[in-house]
């Protein structure tokens, strides 16, 4: 893409305040881009420079309605087109004792990471242009099931769903969708993780990774490929002998 249509083009990014989001807005304005950087933290979103901020609660979907609203001047007045949405905001919290099963901690989780996920869709993508791309974060975690991971795991197996389906709906509309994978990334978020991460990346390569493969369209963009093609692999093993190995002894 050359850098005067990268410049018309506008890109929204979600979460953009901390993490992958911080990474991937910054990369994507070096790169020439519009880009919308979207969170609550609206100091965090100013530092961004040549990103336009856009402050909000994804889970709350009055907010979410009305960022839309200011989404839709922006591009009117700067004559951007939005071909690019990556919703990417997300959290995570685990369940650390499944005999108490912490019914608030899973309500928490698949809230903010799968139905704030359907507000953003419902006020953002009918802006989203023909041949855009959407962007939505799931985990390689999906791929295998990891102790304590149900309310985490289950909202991202939730999202790679999604994903899949809406691939088929849009497709008459021509929009693409790429599910996002990562592995082990170091943000603020996974530096609260008590574990082992093998094969942990920067949120700088984390950034560069889903660039290139929101632009080639990429229907699955998962990184490192070392980390999540063991993991790819791991998930065809019988589930009894996954149990016995993933299990604490």
């Amino acid at each position: 893409m050359s850098t005067q249509a990268a410049k018309s083009t506008a890109v929204l990014i979600t979460g953009a305040s901390s993490g992958i989001g911080l990474a991937l807005a910054q990369y994507y304005v070096n790169k020439g881009f519009a880009v919308i950087a979207c969170g609550r933290n609206a100091k965090a979103l100013q530092s961004i420079i040549g990103a336009t901020p856009l402050s909000f609660d994804i889970t709350d979907n009055a907010q979410v309605k009305a960022a839309a609203e200011q989404l839709s001047q922006l591009l009117r007045q700067h004559d951007w087109k939005l071909q690019q949405v990556i919703l990417n905001a997300g959290s995570c919290e685990y369940i650390d004792n499944a005999l108490r099963f912490d019914s608030a901690l899973f309500a928490r989780v698949i809230n903010t990471n799968v139905v704030a996920m359907g507000y953003c869709l419902e006020h953002f993508l009918p802006l989203v242009g023909q041949g855009g791309q959407l962007g939505l974060m799931s985990s390689s975690a999906t791929y295998i099931p990891f102790p304590r991971a149900e309310a985490y795991g289950a909202s991202k197996a939730a999202i790679s769903y999604l994903g899949r389906s809406l691939r088929v709906d849009l497709a008459q509309h021509d929009i693409g969708v790429s599910v996002i994978c990562p592995g082990f990334v170091k943000t603020p978020l996974t530096d609260k993780n008590d574990f082992a991460m093998p094969m942990q990346i920067s949120a700088q390569q984390a950034a560069v990774a889903i660039f290139k493969g929101m632009q080639t369209q990429r229907k699955e963009i998962h990184f490192p490929g070392k980390f999540t093609w063991l993991l790819k692999l791991a998930s065809l093993l019988p589930e009894s002998l996954l149990v016995s190995l993933l299990a604490k002894k």
